[in-house]
């Protein structure tokens, strides 16, 4: 049984550099809104919340380090006592002491939300339960970029977003809407 004690949210990369149009058409306008909700709900009931923070090696991404864009978007700053995880891969456990801050803490369940929901909040995901953590994906609370094939073919950001998020159901993790997940927490012991 998950306790109030045992779970945590984990918002990635919630950075201003993703309102770039460096990363072309993306899908979900109300990701923020719901990533909001989520750090609502998690602060009223004094859950813990941990922020991961990408800076980028890539001169020109957006994200690179010492660009404005590297920013945690003003909605989801972090306050007093959340902890904030800087990586430079897609992992948010490589090369960051995240995992040994959640076994620290006795953290056993992830509700995860951020950008991008197919590069990593997807290896952030696989990697978490992989380790053993159980995690809940918030799908409205995460968001996906167009993608262009190794064939040149386009794919849409909402079709990225759903194909990303059937991989990870059933598999890496349970993926529920922000009212869901919302609800459930209401009833944490």
């Amino acid at each position: 049984m998950i306790q109030k004690n045992n779970i945590a949210l984990l918002l990635i990369d919630v950075q201003e550099g993703f309102n770039d149009k460096y990363w072309g058409n993306r899908n979900n306008e109300q990701a923020e809104e719901n990533i909001a909700k989520l750090l609502k709900t998690f602060r009223e009931l004094s859950l813990p919340v941990y922020h991961v923070q990408h800076l980028s090696k890539n001169s020109n991404s957006p994200l690179r380090m010492g660009s404005p864009g590297v920013e945690i978007m003003n909605f989801a700053r972090p306050i007093f006592g959340e902890r904030i995880f800087q990586k430079q891969v897609h992992s948010s456990f490589i090369g960051t002491n995240l995992e040994n801050v959640l076994r620290l803490n006795n953290i056993k369940m992830l509700i995860v939300c951020g950008i991008a929901v197919d590069h990593c909040v997807s290896t952030t995901t696989r990697m978490a339960s992989n380790l053993g953590f159980k995690v809940i994906v918030a799908s409205d609370a995460t968001i996906a970029f167009e993608r262009k094939g190794f064939d040149n073919t386009i794919f849409n950001a909402s079709l990225v977003h759903s194909v990303t998020l059937a991989s990870l159901h059933g598999e890496f993790a349970t993926v529920q809407d922000t009212i869901s997940i919302n609800s459930k927490l209401q009833t944490i012991v």
